[in-house]
């Protein structure tokens, strides 16, 4: 009998459960907390473990992009700056490059802060 993970039950519940506008907000962290753990990978010299993480922060990437609705303007915009930040994360991975990673880190860390306010304003 397989044993469950009480964590891996909990995230999954979490995503089942959470409402599109709280996925992306999944999404923006978890984008963050991959780059995050390849930067600190990078400065560690384990470039396996750095190439995983900025891989799962590019899929992240694709993933918001593929949520952009193209009949809003504003998605347009945000497909542009997707499609850098991920071209971003590639030349940081090939290059070794902490600021590069710096740079994106902080413009998906707005993105995300963008959304927590659009969410807070919605809801009210």
């Amino acid at each position: 009998m397989a044993t469950i993970n009480p964590y891996q039950a909990y995230q999954q519940n979490s995503v089942m459960t959470a409402s599109p506008e709280e996925l992306i907000l999944m999404l923006y962290n978890g984008c963050l907390k991959f780059i995050k753990l390849a930067k600190k990978a990078m400065q560690d010299k384990q470039f396996e473990e750095k190439n995983k993480n900025l891989l799962k922060a590019q899929a992240i990437i694709q993933e918001l992009r593929s949520t952009l609705n193209p009949d809003i303007a504003l998605s347009k915009e945000l497909e542009r700056l997707y499609e850098y930040q991920y071209s971003q994360l590639v030349e940081a991975n090939m290059k070794n490059d902490e600021a590069i990673l710096d740079a994106v880190l902080a413009d998906v860390a707005e993105l995300r802060n963008t959304w927590k306010q659009a969410m807070a304003l919605a809801k009210q």
